[in-house]
């Protein structure tokens, strides 16, 4: 602690009090059940041996007997409500193309065809996934909270009433968006509806010229420009009508024709947040006209009647099920849009009209034992920050070639911050790439000479004394490059059998990721699940006394970002700045329209100038695709086809690891089941893998958990390096132990059920 009761980690890291306790919303003992003891000891009698003759029939025998015992306790799972809730919520037609067929058949030892294995794996998958992995949705992955507190001295947990404490119900963006769509089609609704001139285009008066970034300036009749200029989007045309002395229909047509040049947008837009339904109710309540005010509302509250249907089913698989279909039957008469948007590359997550996200009722709070075995976290911080340091100032380095070039072209000191936007484009997603790697590449390199590893060792042991000196001198420190770069977001993992041991000191600790350049809990997930979300605001006072300056992001894009992963830790003071589209209310004040601020040098460093006069670096403005670069290039090792397990005193910094071609797990193309068990146990053993793994593949969408015990998860691996094995021989997955293992699960809930779980903790660099 510090002088003023901060919690700190070495000098430089301030920690949050909170922390999110993530974990599944099913015991880890679910998956155990698939691992039958008889079969893996009897299967180690054929270790190395033949697998033929009057002992391998026999063991056939049972291995059909026990495959046939695991299928029924799998269909015990399919059956149960709460697994068949959590696949709805995933993906409902699995329920009847998968899980009503399976639950249909009788299993027995000669009977399970190519078909019901298949159905027998999808349980399984979706089991593995619901049992061990630390995910944040729904029920089956609820949102928990923690707190550090110096009275306990390892690990307590109240495990509160059942697995949760509360659940919301929210739409996705993109399914009120296109109900927005839809009303935008009433020519009368759209007379209220104010339009909004695009961020990046400007006309400094009425006569013109108009600038459009990357074009030459282009002169337009002064009533068009003069109504360009006061499309702010909180005018509606009725209200533009009355300023510019002109009839509706004409500001109507002179609109008409500023979209078609494509320098106002004029449709029904849904600001961004995590309730995009009241935020369209918001918008419509604006609406001057009584009668046309209430025609567009209520298909609105037909799908929120909907979604409250939904909410009220909880983890009732029927009635969820049946609100779940009647929404999107609602949904798709309404908008005559498919309920469920179709998956690929390019499309964001929620891709389902509405999700769930939940809070968990078990809280954690953890003491002094468990701080001072955290301390290595702090060179291996330190290091991330030196890391951001040198992304940011290459990119930063780029950033004023392009000002130069800009200025040196208009004669002008002054650069408008939108012409330097798109100038910037090549720079932010071709060079800055290239910069990425070649940092991440010094990074490993540096951290090689600290921390060697020597080839064949399993484990490497090294202490926090001796790597904090090296690190000290391997990563001198350096001004944060941009603001959001002064987070750290560590997930730590306690492998410990019980609580009581971490008390004792029995317990290691493994850090999961270390996410750059981001505080993670500020995502929508997590504070629409907090008691009292006020607190993390406080909290982000507490780590930015002035105002910040925020790029205004698209509402989602690709796999990254959604409207579940927006930070929404935004004050008041923050300033938002819109590069290329507004998705923030226009009435929010502190919202800058890229064209409306510039760029200028001050004392050799870019920076932006607000209209009201602040500034902030520019590489603020840069910052959701610096910290997109940043995020997951913490990587203290290159890739190899093995990285042992290093430890620094009691904090396992790197699990040990492993990667194959599909063509190398030769078990994979054996066609009997009883063989392929066998041999994969046998190439697990001369490799010294351990029983629990996790699983990376190119051809696979997410991680998946393998028990080498149970026959059902051989049986997936073995599909995933044959599917590998077809697409890419040369390419590899990559074999990770699981680490806290199942038997180290010590958060319990009421009813002393134990589940995986991580620790997710902010740091703050506290380094001007």
């Amino acid at each position: 602690m510090s002088d003023d009761g901060a919690l700190l980690l070495g000098r430089r890291w301030r920690l949050w009090e909170q922390f999110s306790l993530r974990g599944p919303g099913f015991p880890v003992g679910g998956v155990l059940d698939l691992a039958p003891v008889d079969v893996s000891v009897y299967a180690d009698k054929f270790a190395g041996g033949v697998l033929s003759g009057p002992d391998w029939d026999e063991f056939e025998g049972v291995f059909g007997e026990v495959a046939a015992r695991t299928a029924v306790r799998l269909q015990g799972v399919a059956g149960s409500s709460d697994f068949t809730a959590a696949v709805a919520w995933q993906n409902r037609t699995v329920l009847r193309t998968g899980l009503r067929p399976f639950l249909g058949w009788v299993p027995s030892a000669s009977g399970r065809s190519s078909m019901p294995r298949q159905r027998e794996e999808l349980v399984a998958h979706y089991w593995q996934r619901f049992c061990v992995k630390n995910d944040t949705i729904g029920f089956f992955g609820p949102v928990g909270w923690g707190r550090v507190d110096g009275s306990v001295g390892g690990v307590e947990v109240d495990p509160g009433e059942g697995l949760t404490a509360s659940s919301s119900v929210f739409f996705s963006s993109w399914s009120i968006d296109a109900l927005a769509k839809r009303l935008s089609a009433d020519e009368r609704l759209m007379a209220w509806i104010p339009p909004r001139r695009l961020p990046y285009i400007r006309a400094e008066s009425d006569e013109g010229p108009v600038h459009v970034p990357g074009r030459r300036p282009q002169q337009a009749p002064p009533h068009l420009v003069a109504l360009l200029r006061l499309a702010d989007g909180r005018r509606s045309p009725h209200e533009l009508a009355r300023i510019l002395g002109t009839s509706l229909d004409e500001v109507t047509s002179r609109l008409t024709e500023l979209v078609g040049r494509r320098w106002v947008s004029w449709r029904l837009e849904v600001p961004s947040g995590a309730c995009p339904d009241r935020e369209l109710r918001a918008v419509l309540e604006r609406v001057g006209d009584a009668e046309l005010r209430r025609g567009a509302l209520e298909p609105l509250e037909v799908l929120e009647r909907g979604r409250e249907r939904v909410e009220a089913a909880g983890r009732d698989a029927e009635a969820l099920c049946e609100a779940l279909a009647a929404l999107e039957e609602d949904f798709t008469r309404i908008t005559d849009t498919a309920s469920q948007r179709a998956k690929g590359s390019r499309t964001a997550p929620n891709r389902s009209l509405v999700y769930s996200d939940t809070r968990r009722s078990a809280t954690a709070r953890i003491g002094g034992t468990v701080l001072e075995a955290m301390a290595p976290l702090d060179p291996l911080m330190t290091s991330a920050a030196w890391l951001m340091a040198q992304l940011g100032a290459r990119v930063e380095r780029r950033a004023v070639e392009v000002y130069e070039k800009l200025s040196a072209a208009s004669g002008e000191e002054r650069v408008n911050l939108a012409d330097f936007w798109f100038a910037s484009m090549p720079i932010l997603h071709g060079g800055a790439v290239t910069d990425a790697q070649e940092v991440l590449a010094e990074f490993q390199r540096r951290w090689a000479r600290i921390i060697p590893l020597p080839e064949g060792e399993a484990r490497v042991r090294t202490s926090h004394s001796a790597v904090a000196s090296q690190v000290a001198e391997a990563f001198p420190p350096a001004p944060v490059a941009w603001t959001a770069a002064r987070y750290l977001s560590p997930d730590v993992l306690i492998a410990a059998r019980d609580t009581e041991s971490i008390g004792k000191g029995d317990f290691e600790l493994v850090l999961g990721e270390l996410h750059l350049a981001s505080n993670t809990m500020g995502a929508s997930l997590f504070v629409s699940q907090h008691p009292e979300p006020a607190e993390l605001l406080r909290l982000t006072g507490r780590d930015h006394p002035g105002p910040r300056l925020l790029p205004l992001l698209p509402k989602e894009h690709k796999a990254r970002l959604s409207t579940r992963v927006r930070n929404v830790l935004v004050r008041p003071e923050d300033y938002y700045v819109a590069l290329m589209e507004l998705t923030a209310d226009p009435h929010r004040d502190r919202t800058v329209l890229s064209a409306d601020a510039h760029v200028v040098r001050r004392d050799g460093r870019p920076v932006v100038v607000l209209p009201d006069g602040a500034e902030f670096p520019v590489t603020d403005v840069f910052g959701h695709v610096l910290t997109t670069l940043a995020m997951d290039m913490f990587r203290l090792f290159p890739d190899a086809d093995h990285v042992p397990r290093v430890m620094v005193d009691k904090l396992v910094v790197s699990r040990e690891s492993w990667r194959f071609t599909g063509g190398e797990l030769g078990f994979a193309e054996e066609k009997s089941e009883a063989r392929r068990y066998v041999r994969a146990r046998n190439w697990r053993g001369e490799r010294g893998l351990p029983r629990y793994v996790f699983v990376v593949s190119p051809t696979e969408p997410r991680p998946f958990y393998v028990d080498f015990d149970a026959p059902v998860y051989v049986n997936i691996l073995a599909k995933a390096a044959r599917r590998l094995a077809r697409k890419d021989p040369e390419a590899k997955l990559t074999v990770t132990e699981m680490l806290p293992s199942p038997e180290h699960a010590w958060l319990t809930d009421d009813r002393g059920n134990t589940y995986t779980s991580e620790l997710r903790f902010v740091a703050v660099d506290q380094h001007d």
